[in-house]
């Protein structure tokens, strides 16, 4: 008997989402962590397959890019301000206490 069944019965998206949870928590900058591990922890099992692909391509991104995105110190550049850079983004916007 395997020692781990479950990994037996991963496809190659749930193997995919592992990784961008891992690689999203591991940032380099424990804002970035937060950022964007918080996101992909509430949101990667709904990802199409496209945001797939463009999470892990912004995940290979430096982390200084991302961070000035992300605080609105630099606006994205027009190949990353995306439907997905926003819900990141919206994600991590409140108008009031969020407890």
């Amino acid at each position: 008997m395997p020692e781990h069944p479950e990994r037996n019965d991963l496809n190659e998206t749930d193997v995919r989402r592992r990784r961008i949870k891992i690689r999203a928590w591991r940032r380099g900058m424990r804002e970035l962590d937060i950022l964007m591990g918080g996101f992909v922890d509430a949101r990667v099992e709904t990802l199409t397959e496209a945001q797939l692909v463009e999470m892990e391509e912004l995940l290979d991104l430096p982390d200084g890019e991302i961070l000035s995105w992300l605080s609105g110190s630099a606006p994205p550049p027009p190949e990353r301000d995306t439907a997905l850079f926003k819900a990141i983004i919206a994600f991590h916007t409140h108008d009031g206490p969020i407890h």
